[in-house]
């Protein structure tokens, strides 16, 4: 490339030793599966509020095809007034004789806000109503970020009284959501059974989470034989408890005796765990725990690959972040202090393609994996939560998520020899030499490299040089695009603060917030004209910085 063609793009050559990228688009790796657009939250009722909308909105705008939504406390009991790790619909109750009664209203409501913007609800079946717990009381908590996080598990977290009664219910629902969406709707949605049924969240055993597991997809598929139904949505599989107990409920489903049929063997449609990260406060600054979520990725690959009657079965992470608690402000957990910035839109510009090499490298067939971040509605603007817009103004994660949504057909190959090598990533992370990887996508008429420049550390180091060589482009002209998240690039956290963190922004200032929220590029396209189907780009990338280069013809 020329230098006038790299003045166009506001590219700079820089005297370091680059970090050369070499992208072939004649060589492909299969189709790119979009296995990002997933999401999920714990707060139901945040959905259709105001900032709740927009965001919805937003993300499935950025993804070319469908998102699935997952969130909790679909079934859990009160009066729809949302608030941190809570959430309700009142969909059951009892009358005086013990008698059913369903009310849909704001399950609709939800489901509703979802069909309007083509996105697909993974349909969590939890928790439990307060008319069928076995302890009903306490029921609601009122839990706030400092207090201890077990003070959530109240009565919704356990089993059932009923175990017919519960069925009955999933039947009942599933038969409403075919009357009001239609069969085909219904058809393409996920369902699952409870959440983190290894942890606090199920105050029952594992036999009598297998026990709500068969009764909820009997009733299930009573009503829709084709509804996809899987699980168990344990967390944790790296360490050894997590791993025994995902196994158990695969030799339940797989084999085991069905406790609402008799029969042997479970619904098993998809393989759901959780896979989380862990970071830590160390020396004034936030150090990621990469490695802890790629360790759950491949312990849980591992196990799935172990039978062979799941060969083939998609698997679905139901749960895949930098660590476990959203509402758990970096105001009171200083080890969530990455969330604002750029620590977690590079930390996922990282980890998202990782996914995809692990499953590969165990045979599996990955889905999806769900991002656990959505907004927390009437909250202080940038209060450290782990969400992906604050106060309806995009943090720079969701900016990366656009990145991604802008990758489409196949994968190409890379050869990148800057990028951290995965099983050194499993042993340590990124604790040493950054991360400089890059993820290549082609279609027929466009293709994309996302690099990006990732370290453990919160600590500032320097740019990286980074020398892209795209070859396998089409005679004739190609426009070039180039997309930056960094410290002046799609990042309305560091304008709010150059702002003077306003808590109560003018018109105007929000105006400005808004805008710094959404995807931008460094400079204007550009058309060059490639000598023998090749490119070069080269530009400097600042540490935690995500670049989408996008080229079209």
């Amino acid at each position: 490339m020329n230098r006038l063609a790299l003045a166009l793009l506001g590219l700079h050559a820089v005297a370091q030793q680059p970090a050369s990228i070499q992208v072939d688009l004649r060589q492909r790796a299969g189709a790119l599966r979009p296995v990002w657009s997933f999401l999920g939250y714990d707060e139901p009722n945040y959905t259709y509020m105001r900032d709740g909308r927009k965001l919805l909105s937003e993300f499935a705008a950025l993804s070319p095809v469908p998102v699935y939504v997952r969130v909790h406390s679909l079934l859990v009991s009160g009066d729809g007034k949302a608030a941190l790790k809570w959430g309700s619909t009142n969909v059951y109750s009892e009358d005086a004789a013990g008698r059913p009664v369903y009310d849909w209203t704001i399950v609709d409501r939800i489901f509703d806000t979802y069909i309007e913007r083509n996105m697909k609800p993974l349909v969590q079946i939890g928790f439990m109503p307060q008319a069928l717990s076995v302890k009903p009381e306490p029921y609601a908590h009122h839990w706030k970020p400092g207090d201890k996080y077990g003070d959530i598990f109240t009565g919704w977290a356990y089993p059932p009284k009923d175990y017919q009664k519960w069925s009955e219910l999933v039947f009942q629902w599933a038969r409403h959501s075919i009357e009001r969406y239609g069969r085909a709707e219904v058809e393409t949605w996920l369902w699952e059974v409870w959440n983190e049924p290894n942890g606090g969240y199920w105050q029952g055993t594992p036999e009598e989470y297998h026990k709500l597991y068969d009764f909820a997809a009997a009733g299930l598929k009573r009503a829709l034989p084709a509804a996809r139904v899987g699980g168990p949505h344990s967390t944790g599989p790296a360490s050894p408890r997590a791993a025994e107990f995902l196994r158990n409920f695969l030799d339940h489903a797989l084999r085991g005796k069905n406790y609402a049929t008799g029969q042997t063997g479970s619904p098993l449609d998809y393989v759901g765990f959780h896979a989380k990260g862990s970071p830590k406060f160390v020396d004034g600054a936030v150090v990621m725990g990469i490695e802890n979520q790629l360790r759950d990725l491949a312990k849980g690959f591992e196990i799935v690959a172990s039978y062979p009657e799941l060969k083939g079965r998609p698997v679905i992470i139901g749960e895949s972040d930098p660590e476990g608690c959203a509402a758990c402000s970096s105001r009171v957990y200083p080890q969530n202090a990455y969330r604002n910035g750029l620590m977690y839109s590079s930390y996922t510009a990282a980890v998202m393609p990782r996914h995809l090499d692990l499953a590969a490298r165990y045979g599996v067939n990955l889905l999806g994996a769900v991002t656990w971040a959505f907004e927390f509605e009437d909250q202080a603007y940038f209060d450290g939560f782990r969400d992906l817009a604050t106060n309806g103004i995009g943090k720079p994660v969701l900016n990366v998520h656009r990145m991604l949504g802008l990758m489409t057909g196949e994968r190409a190959a890379v050869v990148n020899a800057a990028a951290a090598a995965l099983d050194g990533m499993l042993a340590r992370g990124v604790k040493a030499e950054p991360d400089v990887h890059a993820l290549a996508s082609a279609d027929a008429r466009s293709a994309a490299v996302l690099v990006s420049h990732y370290h453990d550390s919160a600590k500032p180091g320097p740019d990286a040089a980074i020398q892209l060589s795209v070859a396998g482009l089409p005679a004739g002209r190609v426009l070039i695009e180039h997309f930056r998240v960094d410290g002046e690039h799609s990042n309305s956290y560091e304008l709010w603060k150059q702002m003077g963190s306003p808590q109560q922004p003018s018109a105007a200032q929000y105006a400005q917030l808004e805008k710094a929220g959404q995807l931008q590029m460094t400079s204007s396209p550009a058309w060059v004209l490639p000598a023998q189907g090749r490119l070069q780009v080269d530009f400097s990338l600042p540490r935690h910085g995500v670049s989408l280069l996008r080229f079209t013809w």
